[in-house]
């Protein structure tokens, strides 16, 4: 019991004692409160106070803020300002002493004009931007002078030795010639040199028109005025500068403007040689000139194609009709044979630039240039082969009366076949020309223009053969032409494209013409040394069985065997005498047919005097009678077709 109530008043003290030191807890807890209470009242009552002044120190960090905009940008419109007066002393200086300060100071100058158009609230800046555009006005207007002054005094005719450079070697004239006309005159001469370039893939270097340091500032001056909008003024000051300058180098290279009557006028000799040379002239203006104008324009106007285009095709218009009015005059004058081969040349060298004239002369603006050259082109293959056709009708209708007295090659023969063979020289340009307007295969094509070409020749000679009295130099005559046609086939390649049996055929007929010329010529003759018609109806000593007589010569009268002998002479001398003045040009042939002759002169006459001979032999005056022997007769036939002349054959 007494432990119980120990216990329990030990529990009740420490009961006492928590509530005690619960008490004092709150009562700290409440003061506590109440200073934080007392915080947060001055606290709010200090926040009330330095509100105003929070509210001042914000509107001073804004007006400094404003202030700073403000500075900053009035510095800039000064700074903008100080670069309009410096652009202003610079573009009033001029261009010419310093262009690329110059430039500068346009570039800085149009930057003025950009940023003052867009500061609606500058007061002044529609004042200041009109005032620099005026100032950019007068700038490009001395810019332009300066580009025309530039353009000028850098723009120069070349003169022709400087292009002569140019060329490759073997087309340079040769030194110490007077001058370049007729350096490239003859057709076979100027033909050959450009197959001989084609072969050596020779290389054209163009010259330098303008100095390369120039370009660039020209390049500067040009791009400013474009960025003006000044481009139609650009293309009049360049196309004014270059093109004069252009037509300049043309003329004193030798280029004319010749029209068809002025053309027309002009001999054969000096057409052919201004043929020529324009041949040459043509490859140097689109080789050298065209490319060099070429090069300055597009660096000049790089980043402005069209405009570049423009102004190459406005520069060059003059000089290309210039040109090409030469080769228009040729192909539309009046026809005539000579001309096929300038006309093939001159076809040649338009095939053989007209790449090149479509890489020079591309884009929009030069279609009319390009459109020229091509109307050129086949404004000239067809002239040829308009010529072609007029030589052929021409050849068959030949009417000259040039005398052949003698049976040789008639000029007519040896013209066409000259013809024919520098036709030959052409058979790439003339592939090209059959493929343009005919089609097919171009050798089938040589080969039948040949063959109708020279069917009309031997008609034409057979006409001409009939003028000859004489049907032996008749058949000389078809024999030495026909021979003569026929050797030069074989030596030419005309052979390949008429064939081995168009030539064995002709050779026949050249030996037909032989045969019928010694049937004609001597047939009568050799009839005076038959035994028909010797036969005496009487005896006696004028008989071959009489005094004189063999047993060989029976029954022959010597009186007719003299007249026989007698005969023959007189026959023998006319036809010495005659066709010793007539021709057989070809010695093979000349030989081959005095053999011919003496293979059947020569043993009817030795088999006649030795038969017969004895009969005159003892009579009186034989050689009267007998008077060659046939080693005398072979002499002679050795002197038959040389061509002599009436005196020369008198003994």
């Amino acid at each position: 019991m007494g432990i119980a109530k120990v216990g329990t008043d030990l529990l009740s003290e420490k009961a006492a004692i928590m509530r005690e030191s619960l008490q004092k807890s709150q009562t700290i807890t409440d003061n506590v409160v109440t200073i934080l209470g007392s915080f947060d009242h001055r606290l709010s009552t200090l926040e009330a106070a330095m509100r105003p002044t929070q509210i001042r120190t914000h509107s001073i960090r804004q007006a400094h803020e404003n202030i700073d905009k403000t500075l900053k940008a009035a510095e800039i419109i000064l700074s903008h300002f100080d670069q309009y007066r410096q652009a202003e002393n610079k573009i009033l200086n001029g261009p010419h002493e310093d262009l690329e300060n110059y430039l500068e100071a346009i570039a800085k100058l149009r930057s003025n004009i950009q940023f003052f158009g867009t500061k609606n609230s500058f007061r002044n800046s529609d004042g200041v931007v009109s005032h620099a555009s005026s100032l950019l006005t007068k700038a490009i207007s001395k810019l332009q002078d300066e580009f025309n002054q530039l353009l000028s005094s850098y723009s120069k005719p070349v003169e022709p030795e400087r292009l002569f450079d140019c060329l490759p070697n073997s087309m340079r004239p040769s030194s110490g010639s007077p001058g370049h006309e007729g350096e490239h005159n003859g057709k076979s001469n100027h033909h050959s040199d450009s197959h001989n370039n084609n072969a050596d893939a020779v290389v054209y270097t163009p010259p330098v028109l303008i100095p390369p340091r120039i370009l660039p500032l020209l390049h500067d001056l040009a791009q400013q005025m474009i960025e003006a909008g000044h481009r139609s003024q650009l293309l009049k000051i360049y196309r004014e500068a270059r093109s004069t300058v252009l037509e300049e180098s043309l003329q004193k290279l030798g280029v004319e403007k010749l029209n068809k009557d002025d053309v027309q006028k002009l001999q054969w000799e000096i057409l052919e040689a201004k043929i020529g040379n324009w041949i040459h002239f043509m490859r140097i203006a689109v080789k050298l000139l065209f490319a060099g104008e070429r090069k300055v324009c597009d660096q000049i106007f790089e980043g402005f194609d069209s405009l570049a285009e423009q102004c190459f095709a406005e520069v060059t218009t003059n000089s290309v009709s210039m040109l090409l009015s030469f080769g228009d005059a040729i192909a539309k004058s009046k026809r005539s044979p000579e001309k096929l081969f300038v006309l093939l040349d001159m076809y040649e060298i338009m095939q053989e630039l007209h790449s090149e004239i479509d890489t020079l002369f591309k884009g929009k603006a030069c279609t009319d240039i390009r459109d020229a050259a091509t109307a050129l082109t086949k404004r000239l293959a067809q002239t040829a082969q308009e010529t072609f056709g007029d030589f052929e009708e021409a050849v068959e209708k030949d009417a000259t009366k040039t005398a052949v007295t003698d049976g040789t090659v008639h000029p007519l023969t040896s013209y066409v076949i000259n013809y024919v063979k520098f036709l030959f020289d052409y058979r790439s340009t003339l592939k090209q020309l059959f493929q343009e307007f005919e089609g097919g295969n171009d050798s089938s094509q040589l080969a039948t223009v040949t063959m109708r070409i020279m069917q009309a020749l031997q008609i034409n000679l057979d006409g001409k053969s009939k003028q000859y009295k004489d049907p032996a130099l008749t058949h000389l005559f078809l024999m030495n032409n026909i021979h003569y046609i026929v050797r030069s086939v074989r030596r030419s390649e005309a052979k390949d494209l008429l064939g081995d049996d168009w030539v064995q055929r002709h050779r026949r007929i050249v030996q037909q013409h032989a045969n019928q010329y010694k049937r004609n010529a001597w047939a009568k003759i050799l009839q005076c040394m038959s035994i028909q018609g010797l036969a005496s109806s009487g005896g006696g000593s004028n008989t071959a069985g009489g005094d004189g007589g063999t047993g060989g010569s029976s029954g022959a009268s010597r009186a007719l065997v003299k007249d026989r002998f007698k005969t023959f002479n007189i026959m023998f001398e006319e036809l010495h005498q005659k066709q010793s003045q007539w021709t057989v040009p070809d010695s093979e042939l000349r030989e081959s047919l005095r053999l011919a002759v003496a293979e059947v002169l020569l043993p009817a006459y030795r088999s006649f005097v030795k038969r017969f001979g004895p009969l005159v032999e003892s009579g009186k005056t034989p050689q009267k009678y007998k008077k060659y022997t046939a080693e005398d007769l072979d002499r002679m036939l050795g002197e038959f077709f040389e061509g002599k002349n009436m005196s020369e054959t008198k003994r």
